[in-house]
């Protein structure tokens, strides 16, 4: 059996600080970056990797500069790909940020899988994280659309035929990465645990650079440790070369 990995852009955001992606390096850099939805298929359902950001809602409620063509709105470019939505089977969320989860209403028949410890911190976040989690008075986190369908899990999951979650904790309570395993070549969906490949490179400092954003950096320094040990081939959430690559078969 194997698998397609196609990395679709579905908006990006620009101007952002080079720290909030790279821990305490790059002050004075900004970074544009893409937004990314993955769709795995094979010889099931086609399974969907983050949802992306809500844009008719980001606009108002995010102060983010960001831009997202027609073709890059979620239905068309799975359409393009000659994936109905409707026939999605599960949709991952590697966690509950506002801009990799806010359209999972739009997979009808999927079940969504989500860290039940990643729900727990969402429903109640600390002050500084409200916002990524859309927990602030004028929202209802756009998540809770499809909230029935949510199937909680709580750390490795096999969630498809060659297609598992793997809990990653660090940036969130509940991240988690999808290891892509059924060919050759494995591969992990890392989430925001591994923003850009420049992350999980490293530098002359350290073997691989955090994100600016995460709530426990030492469970997250665990976490880079297990992702060595899985010995996958490591897929980033927002690098631009990513969706340059744009297919990934294992």
């Amino acid at each position: 059996m194997s698998h397609t990995i196609t990395a679709l852009s579905v908006g990006r955001v620009f101007g952002l600080p080079k720290p909030s992606l790279t821990y305490l390096r790059g002050w004075g850099e900004t970074l544009d970056i893409p937004l990314v939805m993955f769709v795995i298929q094979g010889d099931g359902p086609p399974v969907v990797v983050d949802t992306g950001a809500d844009f008719d809602r980001a606009w108002e409620h995010h102060g983010i500069r960001m831009e997202q063509t027609p073709e890059e709105r979620p239905e068309a470019a799975l359409r393009a790909l000659g994936v109905d939505p409707a026939e999605v089977g599960v949709v991952v969320n590697t966690h509950l940020h506002w801009d990799h989860s806010s359209n999972n209403h739009l997979f009808p028949n999927a079940r969504i899988v989500v860290q039940q410890r990643e729900l727990d911190y969402a429903a109640d976040p600390v002050p500084w994280h409200r916002r990524q989690f859309e927990r602030v008075p004028e929202l209802t986190p756009a998540w809770r659309r499809a909230e029935d369908r949510i199937d909680a899990v709580d750390g490795d999951v096999e969630v498809a035929p060659g297609i598992s979650v793997v809990h990653l904790p660090g940036h969130t309570p509940g991240s988690q990465g999808v290891v892509v395993s059924a060919g050759r070549t494995r591969y992990l969906l890392a989430g925001d645990c591994i923003d850009l490949y420049e992350n999980w490179a490293g530098d002359d400092q350290d073997e691989h650079v955090p994100s600016g954003f995460f709530t426990d950096i030492v469970a997250y320094a665990e976490s880079l440790k297990r992702i060595e040990k899985l010995g996958c081939e490591v897929i980033p959430s927002h690098d631009p070369l990513v969706v340059e690559r744009r297919e990934f078969t294992a």
